[in-house]
């Protein structure tokens, strides 16, 4: 049986692992104000970012699903991994050691299957590299060169060589530990009647990877002539590697492209490597698939892609009938993006690398800066299909053209389309219209937002907000705090989370923070309360330092104010209610105290806004 991974090396790896970095590999994050960070949530699809993350408590909340979690909870979800996997990956990348209750260091037989094939592939990816230096491997070098590519491009891509044999990775692999059955689950090997055999054989290597930058999969172009298989061979479907949610080159551009708010789609390994040599460094493509869905979810996060527009997304396909084929498809998706979309395309049929290899940099640079808009490529290559010189190709050519622009989601943009599609076909413009108009576009895609407040709950909300994210400065405020003082079930609910956790007094230095929020989500009765409080531990409040806790305690005070009104509008009916001159007095007296009490508090409410 594996053995379980030590408590504190759980810990440690927790608190090394910061929740921001890691969270910047999958999306890209902004500025949300009060200490806390937003981007496109990577759980769900949507237009306004509603994710939040931050990392002074190390943890992050979507307003729009309602899911939210620590730095281990988001890599389990977002990479799919189970607990151990999660803390294997996250204690690689932050140089954690881990000791397992059953043993010393790492053992290979404890680690989850992730982890495993994540490592044979990263044994893989420098077995061929070393071997690109071989000399069986002249014509992989011959083939670089004659592309444009020296050992410096060679090394910094990580391009190998697989070598002409059944068993060389095999072996190797073996040497290192991996058995068959990983080697099979990760699609290093084939299985044959005698057994298993290396998959890639004398072709050039390209190691696919991840956002976080772990090889996932392999591309490998044939080289010999005897080789009868295809010209690209990739990774098969394993538990890692997912044709259509990789895109090749994307470790090495997210961050341009985050920096950028640009991405620039080409179809090969060698595009990608012509691209950002030339001074293009975000490129990236798709491995043995059409562009898709799920690749525009990877892309969307990074591009920040929301309601701004300010996104740009620049597709590249060859002149040829395939390439225009290409590009409808990519329009098809096009919808799916709130960024602007671009084609372009070399007038003489050049892909990024040829252009490279007989222009220069220069002109892959210029390629990319001189796109067109992509509904106005679609709708020049369906208008091209058809004799525009008689009047029955014009009306054949405005009947397919019109529902490409009846699809264009931008209400102001669809209008000048309509003008552009008269012109192109030398109709009038109100008929283009009318057929426009008469087409069907696809409905509005409807995404989930943030929860709308309630009124009511602005302060409730604000104060146990307080009480997670500033135990310290709002302790001695927050200990006259009581249950009337909260009117929601799910605010009581929460409430009565944190005294149970022992109240925000309980808060001593090394348990601030996400050990408070530990303690606050072990005390709640049900899921419902825990995402609640995860939602209130990463809200954003206005920015406090450690001298200036005004806000929260002008916060719980408004809070017990707000009580103490309801108190005195209950004692004012009963003073009413009643005839007994003794009960009256004691009325009296009690709402005077009261009284003055809710002075106090809202002068200090209102003294600290």
């Amino acid at each position: 049986m594996a053995g379980r991974i030590r408590d504190e090396d759980v810990a440690l790896v927790r608190e090394r692992a910061r929740i921001d970095d890691v969270v910047r590999e999958y999306v890209t994050l902004k500025s949300a104000g009060g200490g806390s960070l937003k981007g496109l949530c990577p759980f769900h699809d949507e237009r306004t970012p509603s994710f939040h993350v931050t990392p002074s408590r190390g943890m992050w909340y979507c307003f729009g699903c309602g899911e939210g979690g620590d730095v281990i909870n988001f890599v389990q979800r977002v990479d799919h991994l189970t607990f151990a996997e999660t803390i294997e990956k996250l204690a690689d990348k932050t140089g954690v050691q881990l000791r397992y209750v059953e043993g010393g260091a790492a053992i290979n037989r404890q680690q989850g299957v992730r982890t495993r094939l994540v490592e044979a592939h990263k044994a893989a990816s420098a077995f061929y590299r070393e071997q690109l230096t071989s000399p069986a491997a002249q014509v992989g070098r011959e083939f670089l060169t004659s592309r444009g590519f020296d050992a410096a491009a060679a090394e910094h891509f990580g391009v190998g060589f697989a070598p002409k044999s059944w068993d060389a990775l095999t072996s190797h692999l073996r040497s290192k530990g991996f058995n068959d059955e990983e080697l099979l689950a990760g699609g290093l090997v084939s299985q044959g009647n005698r057994g298993v055999y290396d998959r890639f054989r004398g072709r050039l290597i390209w190691p696919i990877r991840d956002l976080g930058g772990d090889v996932v999969g392999f591309g490998a172009r044939k080289l010999l002539d005897d080789d009868d298989g295809p010209k690209y061979l990739n990774t098969p479907e394993t538990p890692i590697y997912k044709k259509s949610q990789v895109l090749y080159g994307i470790d090495l551009a997210r961050k341009d492209i985050s920096k950028s708010q640009q991405a620039v789609i080409v179809e090969g390994y060698t595009d990608v490597m012509a691209c950002h040599l030339a001074g293009v460094p975000t490129a990236v493509a798709t491995c043995g698939t059409s562009f898709g869905a799920d690749h525009i979810k990877v892309l969307r996060r990074l591009l920040m892609d929301d309601d701004q527009m300010k996104g740009k997304v620049v597709f590249t396909f060859d002149g040829d009938a395939a390439g225009q084929k290409a590009a409808m498809r990519a329009f098809a998706e096009d919808q799916r993006f709130v960024s602007q979309t671009f084609v372009a395309v070399e007038s003489n049929g050049l892909d990024p690398c040829d252009l490279r290899l007989q222009h220069g940099d220069a002109a892959v640079r210029e390629l990319v800066d001189e796109k067109v808009p992509l509904f106005e490529f679609a709708i020049k290559s369906t208008i091209a299909n058809y004799d525009l010189d008689t009047a029955e190709g014009r009306i054949a050519a405005l009947r397919d053209a019109a529902p490409i622009v009846a699809k264009i989601r931008d209400g102001a943009l669809r209008p000048e389309y309509t003008r552009r599609l008269a012109g192109w076909l030398g109709l009038d413009v109100a008929d283009v219209a009318k057929a426009v108009g008469g087409s069907n576009p696809p409905p509005t895609q409807v995404t989930r937002g943030p929860r709308p407040g309630d009124p009511a709950l602005v302060v409730e909300r604000e104060a146990l907000k307080c009480a997670l994210q500033h135990p310290q400065a709002v302790a001695d405020w927050y200990a006259s705090v009581e249950e009337p003082a909260f009117t929601h079930p799910r605010a009581i609910a929460v409430h009565a989370a944190i005294v149970a956790a022992g109240g925000p007094r309980s808060v001593q230095g090394a348990n601030s923070g996400l050990q408070w929020i530990d303690a606050v989500l072990a005390a709640c009765p049900d899921d419902d309360v825990r995402s609640l409080v995860r939602e209130l531990a990463v809200e954003p409040l206005p920015a406090m330092d450690g001298h200036d806790t005004r806000y929260a305690t002008g916060v719980i005070a408004r809070l017990l104010e707000l009580d103490a009104g309801r108190r005195i509008d209950d004692l004012m009916g009963r003073l009413q209610r009643t005839d007994d001159p003794t009960e009256q007095q004691r009325l009296g007296q009690d709402l005077q105290a009261l009284q003055q009490y809710r002075r106090s508090l809202l002068e200090e409410a209102v003294g600290s806004t």
